[in-house]
């Protein structure tokens, strides 16, 4: 009978124990997730400040030479040499071509024959106008005679002048017959070749030079974007730059950013009738010769400022199911709050908000997606990854283990994921014992 009691007492024990057991565990994990509640979830935030905003403009355009010059004969006849080479830099007065000169040099030696016949001419009506000035003087010979041989002399004059003047165009065709460049920049594709017979003064193009350092940026703006900027630099709400502070970027094909800056030189008066745009021209170096005519750019323009503006990156901006633009900001309370914005024009990876917030706003831009509205929130200070080096960008990687971040902010080790050894272990190891030690046999009694 005491047998039985000590083992019925026994087993009670252990029954205890192991009720109490999980209710302590409970209280602690109950605990544990109500303080992981009221520390919330941590989010990325950055603070909004009023900043001095440059407004710009995005535009597309096309690269046209500063000058351009179709190179054509001035005189006719056979080519009979091509100097240049095609594609390359020239300068003004290079020779390009070379025309047959040998009837333009007959011609000149014909004008010089002219020349000197003219001049033995007016020498001889000189001296007959000398000698019959003196006659007369002595009324020898009649006035009539004197007054023909002035006549004779400034006929001869004239005729020598006529001579002269053939003689120099004579030469300048002579000259003409070497086409030369009109202008510096690079000489395109040579369109005739040795043999062909060219005509002065025809449409015929022997080649073309385009002068390609600066080039142009021709732009085009809708004029109802115009118009908007306008409005907002006479309200106040932008300050218009000064034209000649206008700086412009360029953006290729490829979308890499050209390194030279140029400048703006002036804007139509006139919107083309058919796609109601405005053409403005910028000018751009190019001592590299990157930018080729008729290539296609973009073109960013600073236009205006806005002196009180406000940008978020554009990734903290979501969307409801009517399209509003919202973003998540941190109440003093530390929960997270929806409030609709309003966004203006997109600056890079930032997006300007035109109104919906305030300076010294929390907005919630890592982690948007793990909290809903009104729900407690661990902000920390957001860095753009793309402001930093790919050094300092792994630095600011989270690695494997903020995944197990708890609400206290430590990291949480899986070794001690399970429960702490407590006083019940010994006890359940001495409930143990005791269990080994009733199923043992009982001493005889001793007689």
């Amino acid at each position: 009978m005491k047998r039985l009691f000590l083992i019925v007492s026994l087993c009670g024990a252990l029954l205890g124990a192991a009720a109490c057991k999980p209710d302590s565990d409970s209280e602690g994990a109950s605990a544990g997730g109500e303080g992981q509640s009221k520390a919330g979830a941590p989010v990325g935030v950055i603070t909004t400040r009023a900043e001095d905003l440059p407004v710009t403009s995005e535009l597309p355009g096309r690269i046209s030479p500063t000058r351009v010059a179709d190179v054509r004969p001035r005189v006719g006849g056979i080519i009979v040499e091509r100097v240049f080479t095609q594609g390359s830099d020239v300068e003004k007065g290079d020779v390009l071509f070379r025309i047959d000169p040998t009837t333009y040099e007959i011609a000149v030696e014909a004008a010089q024959a002219g020349v000197a016949r003219a001049d033995a001419t007016l020498n001889e009506a000189q001296t007959t106008e000398n000698r019959l000035t003196s006659l007369n003087a002595r009324n020898v010979s009649s006035q009539s005679s004197l007054d023909s041989a002035v006549a004779a002399r400034l006929q001869a004059a004239a005729d020598l002048a006529a001579a002269r003047a053939e003689l120099h165009a004579a030469e300048v065709n002579l000259e003409w017959t070497d086409v030369t460049a009109p202008i510096s920049g690079v000489a395109g594709s040579a369109e005739v070749t040795e043999g062909a017979l060219v005509q002065a003064g025809g449409t015929e193009v022997l080649t073309t030079i385009q002068a390609l350092d600066p080039v142009y940026a021709d732009i085009q703006q809708p004029v109802s974007e115009l118009l908007s900027l306008r409005r907002a630099m006479k309200s106040g709400d932008m300050q218009q730059v000064a034209p000649d502070a206008v700086g412009a970027k360029l953006i290729l094909d490829d979308g890499s950013a050209y390194p030279m800056d140029g400048k703006l030189l002036f804007s139509e008066v006139s919107v083309e009738r058919t796609s109601g745009q405005i053409t403005i021209r910028a000018e751009f170096p190019n001592p590299d010769g990157v930018l080729l005519p008729g290539m296609y750019v973009r073109v960013v323009l600073e236009q205006a400022r806005d002196d009180d503006a406000i940008a978020v990156p554009a990734q903290s901006v979501i969307r409801d199911a009517s399209g509003q633009s919202q973003v998540y900001i941190v109440t003093p309370e530390g929960q997270a709050k929806l409030v609709p914005v309003t966004l203006g024009r997109t600056m890079g990876n930032r997006v300007v908000v035109e109104s919906g917030l305030d300076p010294d706003v929390k907005v919630i831009v890592d982690g948007v997606q793990k909290i809903a509205d009104g729900a407690p929130v661990t902000p920390e200070q957001w860095t753009d990854p793309l402001a930093q080096n790919p050094a300092d960008s792994q630095k600011a990687r989270p690695d494997a283990a903020a995944d197990h971040t708890d609400a206290d902010g430590e990291t949480a080790d899986p070794a001690r994921a399970g429960p702490e050894p407590d006083g019940d272990t010994d006890g359940a190891k001495a409930a143990q014992g005791g269990d080994d030690a009733a199923s043992a046999p009982e001493p005889a009694a001793e007689n």
